[in-house]
This record gives structure tokens, sequence and C-alpha cells, in this order.
């Protein structure tokens, strides 16, 4: 059996919303319940691609020159 609640589920903060807007907001909402989960596929590297490498070089103190 399933289990009724008397405080509504949709609030409407501001201004009035009508059955039709309530309704698209049903049918959305709802929708995005029923949707698939997406599918696991492979996971992005840890290091983005986009990244260089020299860029992260070790510090050189300005008197490096001279070595």
């Amino acid at each position: 059996m399933p289990v009724t609640s008397a405080t509504p589920l949709v609030r409407v903060e501001r201004g009035h919303a009508s059955d039709d807007e309530l309704a698209a907001l049903t049918v959305v909402l709802l929708s995005r319940t029923t949707a698939p989960a997406p599918a696991a596929g492979p996971t992005a590297p840890a290091v983005p691609l986009w990244d260089r490498p020299e860029r992260n070089a070790p510090y050189r103190p300005p008197v490096s020159w001279r070595r």
C-alpha cells in the first residue's frame, strides 16, 4: 500500500502555475527518474591531455644559469 502525504511534492514559490504547466513539470521530473543510468565507459585519464608537462618542471632559482 503506498504511503500518502498531506504535504505537496511540488510547491510554486513565485507566480501562479497553471494545471498545464504543472503537468509538464511532472512529466519532465518523472522522465528523469525513469531514465536509464549512463553506461559505465572508460574513465578520464588522471592527467588532462591538454596539460603541458614542461610547465610543471621543478623550480629553478634565478641564479641556476650560472651552473
